[in-house]
């Protein structure tokens, strides 16, 4: 589910459901498709979170691969982690903890303008022993896990101590860290300090080597910071974690957007009264990538997410860290970008020569149809096939100019991802050449599948193959330098609306290819080409047995070729849209254009407009439209607050 489709499919319906049912629902069906086979691949697919050292660090000494955790009443049940460890998140909280189970039948609610969720109970969970069960079965990811630990509602001090031994016994076996939570019990704040630090001196008893986080509620008062930081607790842990919630006057607590103003000022607060070794999370108030960096430059360390995964998307937690990246990146000298011989030249070079390919095809195919090793294949002449039935030529005119526009289509994809892609090393546009580049050569061998070997095409795929082998010589992935979208602004939140129809037709595109190849190799004819053809494949056969042979190898081709283009266009949705990348928006627009102007043009040329047969062409036109007027302002333009 990411941010593309969330938006424009599934969270218009989910808002209308009860918020925990449609919790339930969303995360019942990502933990899934996690669980299976190829699923946790899938999801890292549709979210490309590149890994790279730039952002791997530690938190309290725990390795970690992202500045990004998950918090843990997103998801209370574990349903969801494996999924959600493909996502960009860097560790996962689990908790609240507390011996003994709490559950409430309030109903969760959602306070849509103010991008808030409210929680009957802060204390709700499952309990240590069903969670400790539920870790003994494993997560199935490798992400950290921080337990945040809380004695039972009501306790006094000395029974939440023995509570938070409890907790630590059973939990120290499945944890990377823990977070200690007995700060908002209505203790006095120095009973609660001096708590905090026999808990602390136990998790090093119990858990030894594992650190133990203060977690630090979000509204607490000055003098409960001050008396922390007066008894040791504050200074002897290895680190904090700010709560993400404001609790609410009747019970119940309130996870929210505006949330970022107070964890700010509370990161600063705390942050004069850490050690700098001490490292900070912040919890509350990301909503969208630029809330992080706030509280960043205010000197938390890590941020973990919560409602703003519900309000802005699965995909917050990489546009989190892409913003981030950007960030140290300027901190970074630039790398000088490949040379044109070294790799990406030779992309670039067989983009070319495909779209070479196509225009020479296009010009065949409008003029004499059949090249001389075609008419020695049937054994008899042009004229002759035209004194026959005519619109057999026609037909094969339109097979082959689909093909041409398909070819050109996809010369200006290859040349666009090489010049702006694989010069910069991005991970993506390699990912997106090779892919369809492998599918393109491999349809090659459709050809044969009726005997009919094309002297042509072959020869074209003998100089081509090269250049792609020559592109994979040193050539490394290399982060993005341009700045990302920071802000959930109209803009952006427009552009998942034409990501998402471009999305639509590369993936329309590929079940058109396939079916095309399929049919090519198989029946060869739908029932609409036999209509507009008037003759049975038996009577085509009949006449020549060679002709379906050389038809079908038409077709088989023209389907290879589409599905490869629809795997650089699906590849370039769902992975480059990005603020500001006006060079894909122009490949879009210049890619769209000789396959949709090829499949127009020469069914109204020939007099085939059977409906039926072009209504795909029609709908891949309106999403390609849609497309590109939707991201227009997004890819072209870019703006808010935070950009460089």
């Amino acid at each position: 589910m990411p941010d593309w489709s969330y938006h424009s499919i599934f969270k218009p319906m989910l808002f209308r459901m009860p918020a925990k049912l449609a919790r339930d629902i969303t995360l019942f069906t990502m933990g899934t498709l996690s669980r299976m086979p190829g699923g946790p691949l899938v999801i890292r697919t549709m979210g490309h979170m590149e890994l790279t050292s730039i952002l791997s660090g530690e938190l309290a000494g725990v390795p970690i691969a992202y500045p990004v955790g998950l918090g843990g009443r997103l998801d209370p049940h574990g349903t969801a982690h494996r999924a959600m460890a493909q996502l960009g998140f860097g560790f996962i909280e689990v908790g609240p903890v507390t011996v003994q189970a709490i559950q409430r039948d309030e109903p969760i609610l959602r306070e849509v303008d103010d991008e808030a969720i409210v929680y009957p109970d802060g204390y709700e969970n499952d309990g240590a022993d069903r969670i400790a069960e539920r870790m003994q079965r494993g997560s199935g990811h490798r992400l950290p896990h921080f337990f945040r630990l809380r004695p039972m509602p009501g306790r006094t001090p000395e029974q939440a101590l023995h509570e938070l031994r409890e907790l630590l016994v059973k939990l120290a076996p499945y944890a990377s860290g823990f977070y200690l939570d007995a700060l908002d019990e209505g203790w006095p704040p120095e009973q609660a300090a001096a708590i905090l630090l026999q808990a602390q001196q136990l998790a090093g008893e119990i858990a030894l080597g594992k650190p133990v986080l203060l977690y630090v509620p979000l509204d607490a008062s000055q003098a409960a910071l001050e008396a922390l930081a007066g008894s040791g607790a504050l200074t002897r842990c290895q680190g904090v974690a700010l709560g993400e919630a404001v609790r609410q006057e009747g019970g119940g607590s309130c996870v929210a957007a505006d949330a970022l103003g107070a964890s700010l000022s509370a990161v600063r607060r705390l942050r004069a009264l850490l050690a700098e070794r001490q490292p900070l999370v912040a919890c509350g108030g990301v909503h969208q990538p630029q809330d992080a960096r706030e509280l960043l430059a205010a000197g938390a360390d890590c941020v973990q997410l919560h409602s703003g995964l519900v309000y802005a998307g699965p995909g917050l937690a990489k546009r989190v860290n892409e913003a981030v990246l950007y960030d140290r990146l300027c901190q970074l000298p630039e790398a000088k970008p490949y040379s044109f011989w070294a790799n990406w030249g030779w992309m670039y070079l067989l983009g070319i020569g495909m779209l070479i390919g196509g225009v020479l095809a296009w010009l065949i195919a409008a003029s004499s149809v059949l090249l001389p090793y075609d008419e020695v294949f049937l054994g008899v002449k042009r004229h002759t096939i035209l004194e026959w039935n005519p619109r057999v030529l026609h037909f094969m005119s339109h097979d082959r100019i689909t093909l041409a526009g398909t070819m050109m289509s996809i010369g200006i994809f290859y040349t666009q991802l090489a010049r702006h892609g694989l010069r910069e090393g991005l991970h993506w546009a390699k990912t997106a050449v090779f892919a369809s580049c492998v599918v393109g050569f491999s349809s090659f061998f459709l050809y044969l599948g009726y005997g009919y070997f094309d002297p042509l095409h072959a020869a074209v795929a003998a100089v081509l193959l090269p250049m792609m082998l020559l592109t994979l010589r040193g050539l490394s992935d290399r982060p993005s330098r341009k700045p990302p979208g920071f802000l959930n602004d109209r803009i952006w939140l427009r552009a998942q609306w034409g990501q998402c129809c471009f999305v639509v037709m590369g993936v329309a595109l590929a079940v058109g290819g396939l079916s095309i190849s399929f049919i090519g190799i198989t029946g060869v004819f739908v029932s609409t080409d036999l209509d507009y053809l008037g003759l049975s494949p038996q009577q085509l056969s009949a006449w020549n047995d060679r002709l379906i042979p050389l038809i079908a190898h038409d077709r088989a081709g023209f389907g290879g070729a589409l599905f490869s283009l629809s795997i650089a266009i699906t590849a370039a949705a769902l992975w480059g849209v990005n603020k500001g990348e006006a060079w894909l928006w122009w490949t879009f627009l210049y890619g769209g254009l000789p396959g949709f102007t090829a499949g127009l043009w020469v069914h109204a040329h020939i007099g085939y407009t059977d409906f039926i047969h072009l209504l795909p062409v029609y709908v891949a036109i309106v999403l390609f439209a849609a497309g590109l007027i939707l991201t227009f302002p997004y890819l072209m333009r870019g703006t808010g607050r935070g950009a460089e």
